[in-house]
């Protein structure tokens, strides 16, 4: 019987880049791929971005490497004589499928000048995580253009960006399936000892923000509605964990200005992998209210966590999160929000929301990701 296993090169972030959820989902895709018996391979940055651009601390992580993983650090995403040479050597692999993940028209010229000169080696399949950026500059659209016309079809993980990807083009093969659960940040533990761990109060209730803090994430938004009298009356604390990607001074006065210190803990540096569950098992509830998104991956992460969500009506959060099921979608307004949380502690709702998830996140696997990259439904 003739062997079905393939050669897989998925061309994106990964370890040591620390990479926030675009590291993490590579691997763990790799990972998807390695389990149906396919020999996979992931092409990472050597240089992922100038160090004038990056926002965050560091590009790197301190961890230890994802076990069993293939990992190439071949790509330097500024140097155009490296995109040939690291062309080359993925053309030498033989690969049976190209995967790369795209999410900033930065990083355009890069992929898809690779792309275009792998093509006739493989189909290349990108994933989008955005095609119009959260925070859109002025040249984004024409790079975009230049990496969509440089590979063979698409998945979108939102409705929202597979929306997007048509007004580039018509022709390509463009499919939709949701961002998979993140399953790969250790086993759920009590809250208390999650607490225990984060050396907090154990009876008390936690509302968690978790995540890079950038100006579209709306964390300013939901400083507000902590601020409003309902929700002070609710005896609730914000769990703000993350490292600051935009002006941390704003986020500090706004705390002082609202008068909520009182009603906030900081964790403002960057969370690794395997501190993420104590955040996510001390919170009764994760708030993402974005301004404008496509999806998130922390919505992953709380589903996998069994934890309720307050997510805006942005984008594709809310085919995410069923509203009134598994927690509610509200507009990006702090008042919206505050009532949000009102209702949630008030209604005792918890309890009716973790049933409701255990079903719900039945809907993301990453077997099914796979047959809609290789085309197979």
């Amino acid at each position: 019987m003739e062997s079905t296993k393939k050669k897989i090169i998925i061309i994106g972030s990964a370890y040591p880049l620390r990479g926030g959820g675009i590291s993490t989902f590579n691997e763990r895709l790799a990972k998807a791929f390695q389990e149906q018996g396919d020999d996979v391979i992931i092409y990472t940055f050597s240089l992922q971005y100038p160090y004038f651009l990056f926002p965050g601390t560091t590009q790197y992580s301190k961890e230890a490497p994802p076990e069993k993983i293939n990992i190439k650090i071949q790509i330097n995403s500024i140097n155009p004589i490296n995109w040939i040479v690291s062309a080359i050597r993925i053309s030498k692999e033989k690969p049976d499928l190209i995967v790369i993940r795209y999410w900033i028209p930065y990083m355009a010229p890069c992929l898809g000048t690779i792309a275009r000169l792998i093509r006739s080696k493989a189909p290349v399949v990108a994933i989008t995580d955005n095609i119009i950026p959260h925070e859109e500059r002025t040249g984004d659209r024409l790079l975009t253009r230049y990496f969509i016309k440089s590979v063979d079809r698409f998945v979108a993980m939102s409705k929202t960006v597979l929306n997007d990807l048509a007004l580039f083009d018509q022709k390509k093969i463009k499919s939709y399936y949701p961002h998979p659960l993140y399953d790969n940040f250790g086993n759920a533990v009590t809250k208390q000892e999650a607490c225990q761990l984060l050396n907090i109060e154990f009876k008390q209730r936690y509302i968690l923000f978790f995540g890079f803090i950038r100006e579209y994430k709306g964390l300013d938004l939901l400083l507000k509605a902590m601020s409003n009298f309902n929700v002070r009356k609710m005896n609730v604390k914000l769990i703000i964990a993350g490292e600051f990607y935009s002006n941390e001074e704003y986020y500090l006065n706004l705390i002082k200005s609202y008068q909520i210190s009182d009603s906030i803990l900081l964790y403002t540096t960057f969370i690794p992998n395997t501190e993420v569950y104590k955040y996510f098992c001390a919170a009764d509830l994760v708030a993402q209210p974005y301004k404008n998104a496509t999806q998130s991956g922390v919505t992953q992460i709380a589903y996998h966590f069994s934890k309720a969500m307050i997510t805006t009506n942005v984008g594709g959060l809310s085919e995410m999160v069923p509203n009134g099921k598994v927690g509610f979608v509200v507009n990006p307004d702090p008042e919206e929000i505050a009532s949000a949380i009102e209702n949630f502690y008030s209604q005792n709702l918890e309890a009716e929301f973790v049933q409701n998830i255990a079903e719900e996140k039945k809907r993301f696997t990453w077997e099914g990701l796979i047959k809609v990259i290789e085309n197979k439904e």
